[in-house]
């Protein structure tokens, strides 16, 4: 049988991180996924590489003001730990602020990475200074997007491979923690049949064998489980969210199915926070879906009309760009499986930006004349090919004709269109000038006054009835699912703790399957650009302490 030091299960970014980290001290390191090689760097790959950094030179180049101080009442503001078990969570929040405001930026620069200038300003909150939400711009998009973050690791393992130092195994899906007087020992489960399908494309679970590693550690990385929608109903925390709606899209791969946690938690690893969970309200069906029921995240600027699947405007703080679980919560509590934006063209050519690397060529491919484009009279081509091919996109000239069309997309007559136009013209009354009682015309002024939102991301306040502003645009959007916040417990050391608190001899974890770090770092709610950090962090503990 195979022996190895340490084996790390999942080849994402905290697991590249941890083995890298972890043969850099001389210890010897398998990666198994049950993925092919294709699918190497997991789910980070279609990111749009946001990272959260505290007052850093992008920022003050921006005039943005930060300070751990801030960033700290922001994160804590947002989490609202109140579990006797949040203990580890809220210092793994302590540590990963440290971090994001000390060498967590130098780290990543030594090793190659770059950040687009304009620093953006993502989840805003909408509420009490110590509530949810940034109070300044801290989404550093990497030069790059996801490929560009994982880009270093890739190398440096692959590297690591080449010289004997590291061991890959791909297509080997793990059903078991192997226990040898109490302690982690290995793993085992079936080697899987090769299949050439693309990159996040659904692969076979046929198998073609057995196989069992020893070794005298196993760091658990494999992921989240939001691939997996009955773990994700099963899940759902009904009295915070309301029931979860019938229909949702998926945003990452079915492959990220929540199987080690479970797994895990068989070997004797404690699950905490299970109900904690973070979907966006803005996703969208991909014309050219890559996985089963691919949803894509519409990133929006804070212009568009915002209202339910029956038509009534949402209130603040569920605002574009604003409060993404206050948002799910509010259509929870209204039955609304499913919601609209309603704006033009001037609003969707600055405001509208998609998640993902694949839907970013321009960020992606570090294409500077392509990336130019985004600030022409069109807007960017991904975008217009959502408009042209998305089956929740309507574009029309007149209101009347959009609500027809918004109509038969869903199905039915649930809009009234005398309803929408008397909440869309009490709206554009408020948009005349600089003074407004309306929360959502406050913020959108408020935005303009950052540089980077007037110059990329907010458009000038306009009516949205004005032809000259026009089409009409409406996009109907779905619950998308993405990330798990609780997951596996942990200490500060990555050590896994069993029911009692006491760590798993030889057992440890990194990434979204520990919730980022400690079974839980965000809490309740996400600043956003912290889930590709808390896979760095959380990996540079685990292999840093593997052994240790």
């Amino acid at each position: 049988m195979e022996r190895y030091d340490v084996i790390v299960v999942g080849a994402g970014l905290a697991g590249l991180v941890a083995a890298t980290e972890a043969a850099e001290r001389g210890f010897s390191v398998c990666v198994v996924d049950q993925e092919g090689e294709q699918n190497l760097g997991g789910q980070a790959f279609w990111s749009l590489g946001g990272l959260f950094f505290i007052d850093s030179p992008e920022q003050r180049r921006m005039r943005v003001r930060d300070s751990l101080d801030l960033a700290r009442q922001d994160w804590f503001g947002s989490a609202g730990f109140d579990r006797p078990e949040d203990r580890w969570p809220r210092r793994w929040a302590e540590a990963y602020l440290d971090f994001a405001a000390g060498e967590k930026r130098g780290w990543l620069h030594r090793m190659g990475m770059r950040w687009f200038p304009v620093v953006g300003w993502a989840e805003r909150g909408g509420s009490l200074a110590d509530g949810h939400g940034n109070s300044v711009p801290r989404f550093h998009v990497t030069w790059g997007t996801g490929p560009g973050v994982l880009a270093p690791f890739v190398k440096k393992a692959q590297d690591m491979a080449a010289s004997g130092r590291l061991t890959f195994r791909f297509r080997h899906q793990v059903d078991r923690l192997e226990t040898t007087d109490g302690r982690i020992a290995g793993i085992s489960g079936v080697v899987l049949t090769a299949d050439p399908v693309l990159r996040g494309q659904k692969s076979s679970r046929d198998a073609e064998g057995d196989f069992r590693l020893s070794a005298s550690a196993v760091v658990v990385s494999s992921g989240g489980i939001g691939g997996n929608q009955e773990l994700v109903r099963r899940n759902w925390p009904v009295e915070r969210l309301g029931r979860p709606p019938e229909n949702m899209v998926c945003g990452v791969p079915a492959h990220v199915d929540g199987r080690m946690i479970g797994i895990t938690e068989t070997a004797g690893g404690a699950v905490i926070n299970r109900d904690r969970m973070w979907h966006y309200t803005e996703g969208v069906k991909n014309h050219d879906p890559i996985w089963p029921n691919h949803g894509i995240r519409i990133l929006p600027g804070p212009s568009s009309f915002w209202c339910d699947a029956g038509g009534n405007r949402l209130d603040a703080p569920a605002m574009p760009g604003f409060d993404t679980l206050g948002t799910l919560k509010m259509l929870g509590e209204r039955d609304s499986g499913h919601s609209w934006f309603i704006l033009t063209k001037a609003i969707i050519k600055k405001e509208f930006a998609l998640s993902g690397s694949e839907q970013n060529p321009d960020l992606t491919g570090k294409d500077i004349r392509l990336l130019l484009k985004r600030l022409g009279k069109e807007p960017p081509g991904p975008v217009r090919a959502f408009m042209e091919r998305g089956e929740d996109f309507v574009v029309r000239d007149t209101l009347e004709e959009l609500v027809m069309g918004m109509n038969a997309v869903s199905g039915g007559d649930r809009l009234n269109i005398d309803h929408v136009r008397r909440q869309i013209e009490a709206r554009d009354r408020e948009i005349e000038n600089g003074f407004s009682k309306d929360v959502q015309v406050t913020a959108i002024h408020g935005a303009r006054r950052y540089l980077g939102d007037r110059l990329m991301r907010t458009a000038k306040p306009h009516r949205l009835l004005d032809p000259a502003m026009g089409p009409l645009i409406a996009v109907r959007l779905h619950v998308l699912t993405r990330k798990t916040l609780g997951g596996l417990h942990t200490d500060l050391e990555a050590r896994v703790l069993d029911a009692t608190g006491q760590p798993v001899p030889g057992l440890y974890a990194a990434g979204e399957v520990a919730g980022f770090g400690g079974g839980g770092m965000h809490g309740y709610n996400a600043l956003e650009g912290t889930f590709l950090g808390g896979c760095l962090f959380s990996g540079r503990v685990a292999g840093r302490r593997v052994l240790g």
